[in-house]
């Protein structure tokens, strides 16, 4: 497969990231149901709803809420894992381009 030692550390996916993905994915369905009403002047993709402009405003609204909420939670627990990333990323640089190596600062 791929040599894992040649390509950047990604942030490690735990099980709050993939709640906040799943919600967002949510937000994502709630958002195409309610925007499909404003295409196809009914409920294109759930037949029955949205049955008015209402419906699909809040329906779109509320699931533009939702992915946003989702996204910034998700931002939250990537952040949560800065050092880490940190260090992996020197450890990469150091290995793979020495000549790129951050000179430590005495602050």
């Amino acid at each position: 497969m791929l040599n894992q030692s040649t390509r950047p550390p990604r942030p490690t996916l735990t099980g709050p990231i993939f709640l906040y993905a799943l919600i967002d994915v949510f937000g994502l369905a709630c958002v195409g149901i309610g925007a499909s009403w404003f295409a196809a002047g009914k409920g294109a993709i759930l037949t029955g709803f949205p049955t008015s402009a209402v419906e699909a405003v809040v329906c779109t609204a509320g699931g533009a809420a939702v992915m946003l909420w989702a996204v910034a939670r998700i931002l939250r627990e990537i952040a949560k894992q800065a050092p880490q990333m940190q260090a992996k990323y020197d450890a990469y640089i150091a290995a793979n381009h020495p000549d790129k190596i951050r000179k430590a600062t005495d602050d």
